[in-house]
């Protein structure tokens, strides 16, 4: 082979991964060498290398190992990884992403999962959602500029509608899914509303939540991530777990950019919201968070409180120390937001590094140069 310095980046990066590999999964030199043998034969031939599906599974585990926003890490070797890279339509995409929220879903008890299609081309965009979860509501701007349903969705929504989409105007009304094949034009598809669990949102001493007609869906499936594992890029990899408690309940629900249901709670227990002393806004978000807690736990659909999630993580770091690993972490995403000092991450010292494998934001695709935004029919 040649020397390191006359690599290419992608050989350096399949290089560094197989040696991460082999390393963790106790393989012998030589395969380490034959890979990379075959690898760079490869490259040479199509700039591109096709990786085995032991190393694409455990490639996806590291990314998640290395995902410095998630808070739920410690369960990294739970994760199902469906090899999905030989499906050529988004039609055979679609399906296989509603197989992949049925999987994930499992009746409530959630398993996390991911996805993984066929990686990006050298020279071409790869395949994309556009949606940034498997599962989102729609927002409608109002013509009086009231908002009906999710305000973070309302552009999306827009989208969906210009492509023929129509939604019912609720609250709660589910976005179709919208696949862009490379090359090609989007196309949307209608999730079956039988494959979506919801969950109503009731409290368990307050009989008056139940009519706030609140629900949520019970899988959180990202799907405008990229994952990047020995320099291949797959930017169709929606990937799921299940909720921490705070995620719906402090922000979904209550972020004034989102269903803003704050000021409507604190007025029904009665409390004077024209006072920042009567710590209204606090009160309201714990009734809100314990009705989202009860509500997931009646339900039987797994989901984790954000005192416990604390504690996993922190397990999860010793397990890291202990082999011999720094855990990366963005403080301000692991820390959850609400009763932050109480819980032990809140006082932990974090680095914000980036290894890889991992998993990169994508931007819009509706903001980039893959799509004219004037011609998506």
């Amino acid at each position: 082979m040649e020397d390191a310095e006359s690599l290419p980046m992608l050989l350096l990066e399949a290089n560094e991964y197989l040696q991460l590999f082999c390393q963790e999964q106790s393989l012998p030199e030589s395969y380490l060498q034959e890979r990379l043998a075959e690898i760079t034969c490869d490259y040479r031939k199509s700039r591109i290398y096709w990786q085995t599906e032991q190393e694409l599974a455990y490639g996806a585990k590291v990314a998640w190992r290395n995902s410095t926003r998630c808070i739920g890490r410690i369960f990294l070797e739970s994760l199902r990884v469906r090899d999905l890279r030989h499906l050529t339509t988004a039609e055979e995409i679609f399906a296989a992403l509603v197989e992949h929220i049925q999987l994930a879903t499992n009746g409530g008890n959630i398993a996390p999962t991911i996805s993984i299609f066929a990686p990006d081309l050298p020279r071409q965009p790869g395949i994309r959602i556009w949606n940034p979860q498997l599962i989102r509501y729609a927002g409608y701007l109002q013509p009086d500029g009231a908002i009906v349903g999710d305000p973070a969705q309302i552009e999306l929504t827009e989208i969906c509608q210009r492509l023929g989409w129509q939604g019912q105007g609720t609250q709660f009304d589910i976005l179709p899914l919208i696949i862009q094949m490379p090359k090609q034009k989007p196309q949307w598809f209608e999730l079956p509303k039988a494959v979506v669990l919801e969950v109503p949102i009731v409290h368990p001493e307050h009989d008056w939540f139940a009519n706030l007609g609140l629900k949520w869906h019970a899988l959180p499936a990202v799907s405008d991530w990229r994952l990047e594992i020995g320099g291949i890029s797959y930017s169709c990899a929606p990937f799921s777990g299940w909720y921490m408690s705070a995620e719906i309940g402090s922000r979904n629900f209550g972020d004034v950019k989102r269903y803003n249901l704050l000021p409507a709670i604190a007025q029904r227990l009665g409390l004077n919201t024209q006072s920042k002393l009567s710590l209204w806004q606090d009160r309201a978000l714990i009734e809100l968070n314990h009705a989202v807690l009860h509500s997931f736990t009646i339900c039987g659909v797994t989901i984790v409180d954000h005192h416990t999630a604390s504690t996993q993580f922190m397990r999860h770091w010793q397990r890291e120390a202990e082999a011999g690993r720094i855990v990366p972490a963005d403080w301000g995403r692991i820390v959850p937001p609400i009763s932050a000092s109480t819980l032990e991450v809140f006082h932990q010292e974090m680095h914000d590094v980036c290894f890889k494998p991992n998993f990169f934001q994508l931007p819009q695709p509706w903001t980039t140069s893959m799509v004219s935004n004037t011609n998506l029919m």
